[in-house]
C-alpha cells in the first residue's frame, strides 16, 4: 500500500475514533449497534464509557501500527 493511502486510512480511522470518543458516537452505538461497529459479542451490553475505553485502546494500537508502517512498508500490507 502506498504511503498516501496509508495516511488516508489512518486519517479516516482517527476521524471515526474521535467521533466515538468526543462526539455522540458512543451513546449512539449503545445497544445492538455496538455489535455491528465494534464486532465483539459482548459489546451490545456495554455502556457508552466502556465503548469509549475500547475505542481508545484500539486507537492507541492503530497509532502504533501506523507509525511502524511509516518506517517499515511491509507492515502496510499487500
Amino acid at each position: 500500500m502506498s504511503l498516501g493511502i496509508w495516511i488516508l486510512f489512518f486519517a479516516a480511522d482517527t476521524a471515526y475514533m474521535l467521533w466515538v470518543l468526543r462526539g455522540q458516537g458512543a451513546e449512539w452505538m449503545e445497544g445492538w449497534r455496538a455489535l455491528l461497529f465494534i464486532d465483539w459479542f459482548r459489546a451490545p451490553w456495554w455502556s457508552a464509557e466502556q465503548i469509549r475505553l475500547y475505542v481508545l485502546l484500539w486507537w492507541i494500537c492503530h497509532a502504533v501500527w501506523f507509525v511502524a508502517g511509516l518506517f517499515m512498508p511491509a507492515l502496510r500490507g499487500g
